[in-house]
């Protein structure tokens, strides 16, 4: 005969909840292999970027400097042909030294009245120009590219028998100002076309910018 026990068979309790709170922060010693890889897969990412802005882009005393080994490359020639038949004015394709790389070429309204054609070029050494090519005013191109106030003018300067008037540069309208040239070239049998040149560029670059910009040959407007 089998006995019964009179005492109640035990509950099953429900496992105990640990009280509310911000979850504790696993010791060290629990980070697993591939916890402690992404961690220093992160590091790694965040070095190569900083590595990466500080190579292309640098400053020196006469004004910024850019890696060209890491910018867009465009043939210049080409585009400018493709834009010449678009705008009213006679556009010409500047022999610059072939060492220097064009990466821009565009064109678009100017406030005020009248079209641009901008050509950027890079030299061998980082320095950037850009090359406006318009039929808009003096005025009206200067307030384009100066982006600011008053600019004042600095002089004349002659590259090969053409005159460019030179504004800002030289720190005159603050720590990054650079040097604005601005000449009226004229066209055999066409409008006078007015012609900027500015960025960071030597003295000797904006000659050799300005003297290739005049001599090149117009090509025929729409």
């Amino acid at each position: 005969m089998a006995l019964v026990s009179s005492e109640p068979e035990p509950t099953t309790r429900p496992p105990t909840r640990p009280a509310s709170g911000p979850p504790s922060k696993p010791p060290r010693s629990a980070m697993t292999l591939r916890d402690m890889l992404a961690a220093l897969g992160v590091l790694v990412l965040v070095v190569l970027a900083a590595g990466g802005v500080s190579r292309s882009c640098s400053f020196a005393p006469t004004g910024p400097t850019v890696d060209s080994s890491r910018l867009p490359v465009v043939d210049a020639p080409a585009e400018l042909r493709r834009l010449a038949p678009l705008v009213p004015l006679p556009v010409r394709i500047p022999a610059v030294p072939p060492d220097w790389r064009a990466n821009s070429v565009d064109q678009d309204l100017v406030a005020g009245g009248g079209r641009a054609v901008r050509t950027g070029y890079v030299t061998p050494e980082g320095r950037y120009l850009r090359l406006l090519q318009s039929d808009a005013s003096e005025p009206a191109l200067l307030a384009v590219e100066a982006g600011r106030g008053p600019v004042p003018g600095r002089g004349p300067a002659d590259v090969d028998g053409q005159q460019w008037v030179v504004y800002g540069g030289q720190g005159t309208t603050g720590a990054r100002d650079e040097p604005i040239w601005i000449a009226e070239v004229a066209t055999p049998n066409g409008p006078l076309v007015r012609m900027l040149i500015t960025g960071s560029g030597t003295d000797d670059d904006f000659r050799t910018l300005a003297e290739a910009a005049v001599k090149a040959e117009p090509l025929p407007p729409r």
